[in-house]
């Protein structure tokens, strides 16, 4: 027997906490551990608390609610994040957190019984816009990231990760590790094109690709950009500048599923008549194969300092973030699966191409995630959206593998 999601109330929630850090055109703005946060938070622990779970914060601000079970296993967790990117949607994130809380609703309002318990959760700082690493929370939960450190990671605006959870009060009592599932799922939007493209209506997603986010910094000398003859020019900014085709040359090389993308560069002095004497850029290389991804890494490098060399410049670089690729469990993943064809939709295996909290449970329980189409394939953009009707597909596939990994009693 299935148990009916409500897409109303689901909905409501969404339309509700993207109230919190509206933007203008629809979007919303709620980075991680900002006042906007801490009041998104309040609300969706309030809806926690008033389903009757019990609640649970760890020392990186990590919250999950349980639902229990007739057993004392281990819970069926699903979760995601509430943190946003500067210029993000309602979908992201959000969705994959309340449609747990729909789960645990329908469930109760069916006077069901789970074997095991049901959790919801959701992971500090996943999207790594304020904090560097992304994914922080789930990282630190699961022992992929070191409490310690990331506690003392300094985000764009010169605050410590540790300061901004005492402003928020966002961190609790819980040690790292307190939360340890049965299996976890997450429920997402694909944040891409494919979807769509082929007229799926659901992603059973197979991993995640992996991530390596590096700074490179580069300094030259500054000089007048009118009397500096090219060949006596100590050059950052064309130095970077290389780097940058380099990076999409790679790409283009190794052909699908690599991608490359400079997300960011600053030149200093940054001004129009003078030769820049620093820059500093950062660039995001994936792939879903290891030794590719390592490859790229090192090309990308060694083609950097031979680029420096030849303008009398110095090249450095630092990790910002590195996660090895990531493959969901497969008999959950079938089970994601079986329960698509049992539902009736149309699916598609598929790989992640973004980073989720799924990765990090992966390695230390059974994870699986599921996509619904993206608009567009538009995403950390206002413009986000996903129809009502295709997240209540992506809900009630939710709900149909969180009772069968629950052990569902009518």
């Amino acid at each position: 027997m299935s148990i009916a999601i409500d897409i109303d109330r689901l909905m409501g929630r969404l339309e509700a906490l993207g109230q919190i850090g509206a933007l203008p055109g629809g979007g919303v703005k709620r980075l991680a551990l900002s006042p906007e946060d801490r009041e998104g938070r309040a609300l969706v622990i309030g809806w926690m608390r008033a389903l009757g779970l019990e609640i649970t914060r760890d020392v990186i601000g990590n919250c999950w609610a349980v639902r229990s079970g007739s057993g004392d296993g281990k819970p069926v967790v699903i979760g995601s994040h509430i943190d946003t990117v500067a210029t993000g949607g309602l979908y992201d994130g959000s969705l994959g957190v309340l449609a747990g809380l729909e789960v645990i609703e329908a469930l109760n309002a069916a006077g069901a019984e789970t074997e095991r318990p049901v959790a919801v959760a959701f992971f500090t700082n996943e999207e790594g816009a304020r904090f560097a690493p992304d994914m922080m929370g789930s990282g630190v939960a699961q022992g992929a990231l070191a409490l310690d450190e990331m506690l003392a990671v300094e985000g764009i605006d010169g605050v410590t990760v540790a300061e901004a959870l005492a402003a928020t009060g966002a961190a609790g009592a819980a040690p790292v590790g307190a939360l340890a599932p049965h299996c976890y799922l997450e429920l997402h939007i694909e944040q891409g094109p494919v979807l769509e493209t082929e007229g799926c209506e659901i992603g059973v997603v197979t991993g995640v690709q992996g991530i390596s986010w590096r700074e490179f910094r580069i300094t030259g000398a500054s000089a007048h950009a009118g009397t500096t003859p090219m060949a006596l020019r100590r050059d950052a900014g064309a130095v970077a500048a290389r780097i940058a085709v380099e990076a999409q040359e790679i790409a283009a090389r190794n052909g699908p599923p690599q991608v490359a993308t400079v997300g960011r560069m600053r030149f200093a002095p940054d001004l129009v008549n003078v030769v820049p004497e620093e820059a500093v850029m950062t660039v995001d290389l994936r792939h879903t194969d290891e030794a590719v991804l390592q490859a790229a890494e090192e090309r990308l490098w060694s083609a950097a300092q031979d680029f420096a060399a030849r303008a009398g410049c110095e090249v450095s670089r630092r990790t910002l973030a590195r996660f090895a690729p990531v493959a969901f469990d497969p008999a959950l993943v079938d089970a994601v699966e079986a329960a698509a064809v049992a539902g009736g939709f149309s699916h598609r295996r598929m790989p992640s191409g973004a980073g989720h909290d799924a990765q990090m449970f992966a390695p230390n329980c059974p994870s699986a995630m599921i996509f619904v189409p993206s608009q567009d394939g538009i995403s950390h953009n206002i413009r986000e959206y996903t129809a009502p009707e295709e997240i209540a597909k992506g809900a009630q596939l939710l709900m149909d593998v969180a009772c069968a990994q629950a052990g569902l009693r009518i």
